[in-house]
């Protein structure tokens, strides 16, 4: 929940080190994004992902698991459903992880029953966003939550402060979000039969209502869209892949198959979510959405193949709807 000098770069700058420590030929945006679901426990990446769902509290029992395994048997987490997540892999998001200052081994996603833990992470948020504007960030976004729109408007409420529909602060220079930032994945190449785009609407109407309560708050950053490879799972939005009705591993470039839902494959499914991202705005005609992002992989993080450009670069039908989709909502 908080960075340091030396890994934020300045606003607006050019060739910047990426994680991997090598220069960037991007200009970095000034906007800082908040930290990545911290309202799941989420799973650890790689040959225990949607199995492996907390990091060890001890180092007894504790099998590693591998971002990159090497063999075709995948490790197993053990009989708790923990794993070490650290040595060889990553977690899907900070929801994963101990934090000192909070009670629970996994404190973050009900960090709010724990005031002790409220009051850390927003100081370590505080000082966050203290250096980034310090570095020439002008916006700052809630975490990036993977379902739960509440704890977002929690998170501006204690930011912002704010009480009795007042908040004393409502601009980065004090650590105030003005953007809310959340995910959005459909299961199993069923956006309808699932609840899919019912659930994205939820999420839309969510973000208007924040909107609405606090004008302040400008509108969505929806920076990962997808759908994910697994039935439906309502309580932890972290599945096996595989699991569900149509599996990418039996499914032609392991993408969506031609459905009732879908008639056109995972085309239909970014038409049907873009209309809705076009349509939502609050009660006094303000866009909701101001930015979204494709998740752009093939069968990473539990998803299906959700490439949008052919193996020789060419858009693939998939690509050709975005762009369409994108071009409509630029249009409005």
């Amino acid at each position: 929940m908080r960075l340091s000098a030396m890994s934020m770069p300045q606003a607006g700058s050019v060739n910047f080190l990426d994680s991997n420590g090598k220069p960037c030929p991007a200009q970095m945006a000034n906007i800082l994004l908040g930290t990545n679901e911290p309202d799941i426990y989420g799973s650890c990446m790689g040959d225990m992902f949607g199995k492996c769902t907390s990091h060890c509290d001890t180092q007894v029992d504790c099998p590693a698991a591998r971002l990159f395994p090497t063999d075709e048997i995948h490790a197993q987490p053990n009989s708790r459903g923990e794993c070490n997540c650290w040595q060889y892999s990553h977690a899907t998001g900070a929801g994963f992880w101990p934090l000192a200052g909070c009670q629970a081994s996994q404190p973050l996603p009900k960090m709010w029953e724990d005031p002790g833990c409220v009051g850390t992470v927003m100081q370590n948020w505080k000082q966050t966003a203290q250096l980034a504007y310090a570095k020439g960030y002008k916006y700052l976004s809630t975490p990036l939550v993977a379902e739960n729109l509440d704890y977002a408007k929690s998170f501006i409420e204690h930011a912002c402060g704010c009480s009795g529909g007042q908040c004393s602060c409502q601009d980065a220079s004090c650590g105030c979000p003005v953007y809310v930032g959340f995910h959005f994945y459909a299961y199993d190449c069923m956006p309808e039969g699932t609840g899919g785009y019912e659930t994205l609407q939820e999420r839309l109407d969510a973000t208007a209502r924040i909107m609405e309560q606090y004008p302040f708050v400008k509108g969505a950053i929806i920076n990962e869209v997808g759908m994910l490879n697994c039935a439906s799972e309502d309580k932890n939005p972290i599945c096996v892949p595989d699991s569900g009705r149509y599996p990418a591993n039996q499914q032609k470039d392991h993408s969506c198959p031609t459905t009732e839902d879908l008639p056109h494959g995972m085309a239909s499914f970014i038409n049907g979510l873009m209309d809705r991202i076009i349509q939502a705005q609050t009660s006094d005609g303000r866009k909701v959405v101001k930015s979204l992002s494709w998740f752009n992989a093939n069968q990473d993080g539990g998803v299906y193949n959700l490439l949008l450009f052919n193996s020789d670069g060419s858009l693939n039908e998939a690509g050709e709807a975005y762009l369409s989709a994108c071009s409509r909502w630029r249009g409005r």
